[in-house]
Order: structure tokens, then sequence, then C-alpha cells
């Protein structure tokens, strides 16, 4: 497996934000993280950047518990993480070119030649070809967020963290978001840690679909068992972000079948 969390608790003075968080990254699997604001998803996802440690359990990557890693060695187990963040986080005063190649420069001894052939081959990736002497202010939003995705990959990382990828995005810039994960990561057989607000839609890309509430996490599974629990918490959770009458893909089958 890429990552297991076993029995995290983390609390922020009085107020307990994870509690007896048990979650498992299959390998060359995408799980998406869901749930309402506040309850956890991104202390989640910083324990497994190695940005916070746990109050109690472990945190293991590869088998590596963060928490009881030097700086050096945590440092090298980020050399396999790519992330794509919430705000894309690129920096206005590089045109993109130079914003793709900053982990290879900072992080490698690659050659400029090298470093030039993997910036462009992961802009063309993402259809960007010709835009490496633009900068950010030039391109829209769903762009930047291609620029992003550019710079998470560009390290050819065994497991990418996307934090709500395809915040402030229209319909069509989304479902094209979408399409570029699915494509790369079918080219590159990178781990997917999704956390996302999306729901359904986001649920085409999942193998497993965790949801946390109250800290707590209630389940991992298929889209297709989170989509017809019986648990109470998911239940609700299906409900309300897609309301009553929402239909799973095999509940529409076996209605047609019916007909």
């Amino acid at each position: 497996m890429a990552i297991e969390l076993i029995d995290v608790d983390r609390s922020f003075g009085r107020q307990q934000v994870l509690k007896k968080i048990n979650l498992v990254v299959e390998e060359g699997t995408t799980t998406v993280i869901v749930g309402a604001s506040g309850q956890g998803k991104s202390v989640m996802l910083k324990h497994m950047l190695g940005l916070l440690k746990p109050d109690n359990g472990q945190v293991l990557v590869y088998g590596q518990d963060l928490a009881r890693l030097r700086k050096s060695q945590l440092k090298e187990v980020r050399k396999d993480y790519g992330v794509l963040f919430q705000n894309v986080a690129l920096f206005d005063s590089m045109n993109i070119y130079d914003n793709v190649a900053l982990p290879l420069r900072e992080r490698t001894t690659a050659s400029e030649a090298e470093i030039r052939a993997n910036v462009e081959e992961k802009l063309a990736l993402m259809d960007l070809a010709g835009v490496n002497e633009k900068y950010p202010a030039q391109l829209s939003g769903g762009m930047k967020k291609r620029v992003g995705l550019a710079r998470a990959l560009v390290m050819n990382p065994r497991i990418v963290f996307f934090d709500e990828p395809t915040t402030g995005l229209d319909v069509n810039k989304s479902n094209e978001i979408y399409r570029l994960f699915h494509k790369t990561q079918a080219r590159l057989k990178y781990t997917a840690v999704i956390v996302s607000h999306d729901v359904p839609k986001i649920f085409k890309l999942a193998d497993r679909v965790a949801l946390i509430s109250g800290g707590v996490i209630e389940g991992s599974m298929s889209p297709e068992e989170f989509q017809l629990s019986k648990n109470p918490t998911i239940r609700s959770f299906v409900l309300e972000t897609m309301g009553p009458i929402y239909c799973s893909e095999k509940e529409e089958r076996f209605i047609h079948e019916k007909v």
C-alpha cells in the first residue's frame, strides 16, 4: 500500500479535529476524500504530506512513519510527492516554463537540457505547448490549473495530492481537468489522493471514496458502495449532495431491466 493512517488523533487546543482516523490508500489507485467544510479533510491531507504530526497514531508512507523521520528523511519521502494546491500557487513573477521547472531545479541535479525536455513533455501532456514565456496573469483559471498539474507531475511522483482541484472553475473547465486527471494517471501510473467537494462528478475518477464527518472516517469504499450505503451518516451526505431523486448507475440499470 502507498499510505496508511492508523488511529490518528489530532487536536488544536481543546478542539479535537481528527478522531482515531484509519484509512488505507492502495498504490496506483485514486482515493477521494469527501465531507462538509470543517470536518477535517485538509487537516488529514496535511498529515499525509508530513506538514502536521498526529497527537497519537501513525501516518505510514510506503511503511515509513512520517512522525519518526528526520527532516532529511522526510525530504526524501516528499521527492515522491506531487501536489496540486487549491489556489494553484503559481509564482506571478515567473513565466510558465520557470514555474514548472522550479521543482527540478530545487530538488534534482538534472541538466538544463534534461529539465527543458521534462517541462515541455509535461506541458504538452496538459495541451499547453507554446505557453512557456507567458506569465500566470495572462492565463485563464483553467489553464492555471493545468500548469499547476504539470508542475505537480514534473518530478514523476509516485503519489499526487489534489486539494479541491476544481475550485473556481465552471462545469466545462472542471470536466476538462477531470479528463486530464484520468489521462495523466493512466499514463504515469501514480497514486492519487483527492480532497474534493465536487460530488458526484468526482466519483467518476475514484476507486475508493472516504467520508470524513466530525473528525471520523465513515468508511472507505467504491463509489457504487458509497452511493448505496446504509450507513446513516453516509446516506445523509449522499442525500444532501445528490438529492433524493439521485439514482446510482447500478440502480438505473436495475430499473431499466425491470421495465
